[in-house]
């Protein structure tokens, strides 16, 4: 059978990329579409997989950009779709719901962001997607008919332990594992469903890495430009490697969401600064039920040198986020093998999960 995938971010790739190996490896075609954004065409070129850029010169988060960007990816999604024969069409995409509800392909749209964190993405694709699955801890407003909810996150399609297993060896590449270290990471926070949205200021930065300074060494990976003040931290890694560092450093400070969720089912403790902070289902869920980051506002500065402080003189730090992480293991199944069987069985997947909600549990 015929699958076709379209990412449309870096985050999409780890989420698919195991899906896609399992699929090829029971005999089916996977076509890997893509558009420009970040460094995902780069992760596809180190790993040595096929893909098709739709959208090459990428596209603006403006109103306009977006609306010419969509209309682009539409017609070549489209006309890519009728030469492949999908049987099925998955991702993260507005653009698969529209040329699926066009051509009458089945279409599986794939988020964890609660439809109020991206109400334009919604509104252009959960309309015309087959079905939405989603964690069982993200909101899809009106379209909740149509979503299949699972207990996981996107993250625990790459990192959890059936599929990933932390390696010192290739922390070793670029620094020592064994000295106590930090990551600091800065999104860009210029997408359209940023606006307005505030995250580390370089003066917060500063302050951040005076104070994690006389604890060990300190590296910072950015999507944004750096200030030169900066650069001496900057991390120069084959991006492949990221999650590898990540198991290892003593603590995680960002105002990413992704990379955040990253190091807390990785078992290393992580703060979240931002305006995003309690608003987004899961991250409230691994900080909240499983306490393994804190999520701070920036309008609470003192708070997050509080947490920060107490977290760097806290005895055995990482040893105690390892019970947190096998707590949240415990009962969170294996995303990859779900996603895997639900789309490869698709559409009596559905019915299936319908009549019996508990059959995922088998997949832990």
């Amino acid at each position: 059978m015929n699958f076709l995938f379209h990412l449309g971010h870096p985050a999409h790739f780890y989420l698919f990329k195991n899906i896609i190996n399992r699929l090829k490896s029971a005999g089916h075609d996977c076509a890997i579409l893509i558009k420009k954004k970040d460094i995902l065409e780069e992760l596809l070129q180190k790993s040595n997989i096929d893909y098709y850029n739709l959208l090459p010169q990428g596209r603006s988060d403006s109103k306009f950009g977006i609306a010419i960007g969509l209309l682009k990816t539409d017609f070549k999604l489209r006309r890519f779709a009728i030469r492949f024969k999908p049987k099925v069409m998955i991702g993260t995409s507005y653009a698969i719901s529209h040329v699926g509800k066009i051509l009458n392909i089945p279409t599986i749209n794939v988020n964890e962001d609660d439809f109020d964190i991206v109400p334009l993405y919604s509104k252009l694709s959960y309309p015309w997607a087959s079905v939405i699955v989603a964690p069982d801890v993200c909101k899809t407003g009106e379209w909740g008919y149509k979503t299949i909810k699972y207990s996981g996150y996107h993250e625990l399609a790459y990192l959890h332990p059936n599929h990933f297993t932390p390696d010192k060896s290739v922390v070793a590449r670029y620094f020592n594992p064994d000295k106590t270290y930090f990551i600091i990471r800065f999104a860009k926070l210029s997408a359209h469903h940023d606006a307005g949205i505030r995250g580390i200021s370089n003066q917060i930065a500063k302050q951040i890495i005076s104070m994690l300074e006389p604890y060990g060494n300190v590296y910072i990976t950015s999507e944004r430009l750096l200030d030169r003040e900066f650069e001496k931290y900057r991390m120069s890694i084959n991006p492949l490697d990221i999650h590898h560092i990540i198991a290892f450093a003593n603590l995680f400070i960002g105002d990413s969401q992704t990379m955040a969720a990253e190091a807390g089912v990785l078992g290393t403790p992580f703060v979240r600064f931002n305006d995003f902070v309690g608003r987004i289902g899961y991250l409230n869920n691994l900080e909240d039920k499983y306490e393994l980051g804190f999520g701070i506002k920036t309008n609470d500065e003192e708070k997050l040198y509080s947490i920060i402080q107490t977290l760097l003189n806290t005895p055995n730090l990482k040893e105690k986020w390892q019970i947190h992480k096998q707590k949240m293991l415990s009962e969170k199944i294996d995303v990859t093998a779900f996603l895997t069987w639900f789309i490869e069985d698709y559409p009596k997947s559905v019915k299936i999960i319908k009549e019996n909600p508990d059959y995922q549990k088998c997949f832990r």
